[in-house]
C-alpha cells in the first residue's frame, strides 16, 4: 500500500513540475498586445492616440519600461513606457470585468517607479528630492462597455469614497467608432472571441480572426508583417490553457483513486459502492482498485 501511494506521489509531483514549467513558459512568451506595442511605430501611434496634442514625440523619445515576468503573464497584458516625462501604464482587462484590476495597476505602478529609480541611479533614501515622471494610468477593456464607468478609483471601488492616504485612478478605454490603434486592438480581440465561440480553441479560430481583421483593415499592417508570429503566440495560449485544464482534471482524478483505495482498504465502502462515491472513476479504474486491494489482502 505504501509503495502505491509513493508511486502516485511521484506522479503528482511530476505533474506539478510539468504545470509549473507550462506557467513559466506562458509568462516568458509575449501576448499579441505586447508584441504589437513593442514595435516603436505602433507604440508611437498608441501614445498619439492618448496625446494628440503632443507633436514633438518621436519613436526615439519613447522608452519602453514594460515589466517582464514579475507581475504579469499572458492572461494579463501590462504595458509601460515613458514619453515626455510621463509614465504611461496600460493594463488590459479581458472580457470579464473586475475592479480588482486597480490593484494590479497599483502594484505595477510601484514596481515601475522602483525600476525607474534604479535605472536613473536615484536614491530615495537620501535627502535630495528625486525626480519622477508623472503617472498616467489606463485600463483597456476588450469586452462590452454596458454601464461600466469611464474612470475607476481605488477609494471609490474599495473604500466607499473615503479619503484614503493613497489613491489610484485609471481611465478605462472601450471600443469606440474611431480608427486608432487602441480601438483596432480591441476590435481584434472581439473578433477573436467571436471566432473561438464558433470554432473553439483551434487554429481555425486564429486564422479566421486574422483573415477577418485584415479584410476589415484592423491591424492589417501588423498582421501582414507578423502573421506567423501571431498564430504562434495565440496557439501557444490555447495549448497552455488545455494543458492546465488537463492537469487539474488529472490531479482530481488521482486524488479520487487514492481516496477510493484507502476507503476500500479500511472497509468504509465496497467495490460496488465506488461509482456511487467517486463518479469520476470508470469501470476499468474500479477493476484496477479491486485488484490492488486483493493483492494487499
Amino acid at each position: 500500500m505504501s509503495q502505491i501511494f509513493r508511486n502516485r506521489g511521484v506522479k503528482l509531483q511530476n505533474d506539478t513540475i510539468q504545470i509549473e514549467e507550462v506557467i513559466a513558459k506562458r509568462t516568458a512568451k509575449n501576448s499579441v498586445f505586447l508584441d504589437l506595442f513593442q514595435n516603436k511605430s505602433y507604440l508611437l501611434k498608441l501614445y498619439k492616440t492618448l496625446h494628440p496634442e503632443d507633436t514633438t514625440a518621436t519613436e526615439d523619445s519613447l522608452t519602453d519600461v514594460t515589466i517582464t515576468n514579475v507581475l504579469t503573464d499572458n492572461l494579463y497584458n501590462d504595458l509601460g513606457f515613458i514619453a515626455n516625462n510621463k509614465l504611461m501604464i496600460l493594463v488590459e482587462a479581458q472580457s470579464t470585468w473586475t475592479v480588482n484590476i486597480l490593484v494590479r495597476v497599483l502594484l505595477y505602478l510601484a514596481q515601475s517607479y522602483h525600476e525607474y529609480f534604479q535605472r536613473t541611479c536615484q536614491d530615495y533614501y537620501k535627502s535630495k528630492k528625486v525626480k519622477m515622471p508623472k503617472p498616467e494610468l489606463y485600463v483597456i477593456f476588450t469586452g462590452n462597455k454596458g454601464r461600466k464607468p469611464d474612470k475607476i478609483s481605488l477609494s471609490k471601488e474599495f473604500f466607499e469614497g473615503a479619503d484614503i492616504d493613497i489613491e489610484v485612478k485609471a481611465k478605462v478605454i472601450y471600443e469606440s467608432d474611431t480608427d486608432d490603434i487602441i480601438n483596432q486592438y480591441i476590435i481584434f480581440c472581439k473578433v477573436f472571441n467571436e471566432q473561438t465561440k464558433q470554432h473553439g480553441m483551434t487554429r481555425k479560430a486564429v486564422t479566421e480572426t486574422i483573415h477577418i481583421c485584415k479584410d476589415r483593415n484592423v491591424l492589417k499592417e501588423y498582421l501582414l508583417d507578423r502573421e506567423k508570429e501571431v498564430v504562434t503566440i495565440m496557439m501557444s495560449l490555447f495549448d497552455n490553457e488545455q494543458i492546465i485544464k488537463s492537469f487539474i482534471r488529472s490531479e482530481r482524478y488521482d486524488v479520487a483513486k487514492e481516496k477510493a483505495l484507502l476507503m476500500l482498504k479500511n472497509g468504509k465502502i465496497t467495490v460496488d459502492e465506488i461509482s456511487k462515491f467517486f463518479p469520476e472513476l470508470i469501470e476499468s479504474d474500479i477493476k484496477e482498485l479491486e485488484g490492488e486491494v486483493m493483492q494487499l489482502a
